[in-house]
């Protein structure tokens, strides 16, 4: 590579930057995924052993490291929300199964956007070698 362009040097490494805040939102959605997704799985794990609470008592947690005893009369019937501040009345299992899809839902976004992060980071190694050339190529002796 002869002498580099400066104006291709600045668009490089325009590109370079927007291709970073491209990787780090995407980053950040896909640990919110996960992060739903792990809250999903807690959920079915809950779900499946309320059933199995000795004489329908369970902790519920309150925050703050704080959880009181409560009785449960109906194990069986939970209210799930499926979204558009929308709650309906559900079977256990229901809720689990609706979970369940929800967590495969989930994964599946997550392999998605994975790929899409990693094809930006490979764009981005493209590019900073690109410019490695280039600078490489401006110095004398070299």
């Amino acid at each position: 590579m002869d002498e580099a362009d400066p104006r291709e040097l600045q668009s490089l490494q325009y590109y370079l930057n927007e291709y970073g805040q491209q990787a780090e939102v995407l980053s950040r959605q896909l640990e919110m995924l996960e992060q739903q997704r792990l809250e999903s799985l807690a959920s079915i794990e809950s779900l499946q052993s309320l059933g199995a609470a000795q004489g329908g008592t369970v902790l519920l947690p309150l925050g703050g490291g704080v959880s009181v005893q409560v009785q449960v009369p109906d194990p069986d019937s939970v209210l799930v929300a499926i979204g558009a501040g929308v709650t309906v009345g559900r079977t256990n299992a229901e809720a689990v199964s609706f979970l369940e899809d929800r967590a495969r839902e989930l994964e599946a976004s997550e392999k998605k956007l994975s790929e899409t992060i990693e094809r930006i980071r490979g764009q981005m190694n493209e590019i900073a070698a690109r410019l490695d050339a280039a600078y490489r190529s401006q110095v004398p002796g070299r």
